[in-house]
């Protein structure tokens, strides 16, 4: 039977790549798409920060890519409070008292841009924000932690890292090359979290990166829990070329 999954913040960047990346492949989803303006035939208008508005649209839905959000990491608390964290608990409030099954929640490796570069940030090391972005989007996974564990809502959260397309960029810094997800990747990922057996780990955090040649987080358990394949590598998108031989100094 097929799924209807909502998709909250479709018009956004990421939203708008996700629509067109289930619409070229084959699958088995309705797909209902919100946002604060919605003209798609699919579309329903849903302002996160009201909760009927909320609970209206999750009305026989059975997983929500819930994608609507404030993504600046600049943005101050009164900007994020409103939108990043109380219309995330509106979300996942309103899936517990209708019974959807599964919440896809857009996380940001920003709950984690605290540690030092050098570092390798793994999915159990505790969060690190480094701005108030990333203190809301920390927020928004410990509140998908609580309705996975206390009210039977399973969740992903999905730490997405440098969204950007090659075409816009002529380069790339050395934390954004680390750090950076492929639209396609990262489609192919919250896809594989929609159909994952939750059974055991209702709540699970996935790092949203590609197959970079240096990477800001760890795969490891993102590539075994979800069979995620990463197809492109910041690196070589950018072609950054690396010496490929050492020579003493004559």
């Amino acid at each position: 039977m097929s799924k209807t999954i909502l998709i909250t913040g479709a018009n956004g960047r990421i939203g708008s790549a996700l629509v067109a990346y289930f619409d070229s492949i084959e699958n088995p989803y309705t797909l209902r798409l919100a946002d604060l303006e919605m003209t798609e035939e699919r579309g329903v208008k849903v302002d996160v920060t009201d909760f009927a508005s909320c609970k209206s649209a999750c009305e026989g839905v059975d997983t929500i890519v819930h994608l609507a959000g404030v993504a600046s990491p600049d943005s101050s608390f009164e900007q994020v409070l409103p939108i990043n964290i109380v219309g995330t608990y509106n979300i996942f409030q309103a899936s517990a008292e209708v019974g959807v099954k599964r919440v896809i929640y857009a996380s940001s490796a920003q709950t984690i841009e605290g540690y030092p570069l050098d570092i390798q940030v793994k999915t159990d090391m505790p969060v690190r924000p480094k701005n108030l972005y990333g203190v809301s989007k920390a927020c928004g996974e410990a509140i998908a932690a609580y309705y996975a564990y206390q009210k039977n809502v399973e969740a992903v959260a999905i730490r997405i890292g440098a969204f950007e397309y090659r075409h816009e960029w002529a380069k790339l810094n050395a934390r954004d090359l680390s750090a950076w997800i492929e639209p396609k990747d990262l489609c192919s990922l919250i896809v594989n979290t929609i159909e994952v057996d939750l059974t055991d780990n209702p709540f699970v955090i996935a790092h949203g990166v590609s197959n970079n040649r240096f990477k800001r987080l760890d795969l490891s358990d993102t590539k075994r829990f979800f069979d995620y394949d990463p197809k492109s590598d910041s690196f070589t998108t950018w072609d950054i070329d690396f010496i490929k031989e050492s020579k003493p100094k004559v």
